[in-house]
């Protein structure tokens, strides 16, 4: 699947985004090695923390599902009614990842619609909180 694809997919999913506070909606899309996709969007509530990011949305529906592998995460987000900017993920998320993802392999996708930019999982975060080093 091209990165274009998965950032369209990404930009779906957020049209399901539940951000009544912020009204800052964001999709993902994560690609499985097996070809397969995640979707998911932030979803809001009024006590903050129990808010969750599309990113984790994603990734948590895969690994509740039995995926293990992944490849890339697109990510989109913008204002509620605004056309979608750079939005990077959260330090949660990140750290999230380095427990799903391989620091050097996994891509993360942004995109403004204009410009796509690609960084792998290490470049995100340099420094995770990692006590398993030996799984990658």
């Amino acid at each position: 699947m091209s990165y274009s694809e998965l950032i369209a997919k990404a930009n779906e999913a957020r049209k399901g985004a539940y951000a009544p506070y912020s009204e800052f909606t964001v999709g993902a899309a994560l690609l499985c090695r097996n070809g397969k996709v995640y979707t998911g969007c932030n979803i809001e509530n009024a006590s903050y923390g129990a808010t969750i990011c599309a990113e984790r949305t994603a990734i948590f529906k895969a690994v509740s599902e039995g995926e293990g592998e992944f490849e890339a995460i697109a990510i989109v987000g913008a204002p509620q009614g605004k056309d979608y900017e750079f939005c990077p993920p959260c330090g949660m998320c990140r750290q999230v990842m380095t427990e799903f993802c391989d620091l050097d392999n996994f891509k993360i996708v942004l995109s403004n619609g204009n410009e796509d930019r690609v960084y792998t999982l290490r470049e995100m975060i340099p420094y995770s909180f990692d006590n398993l080093n030996d799984k990658r």
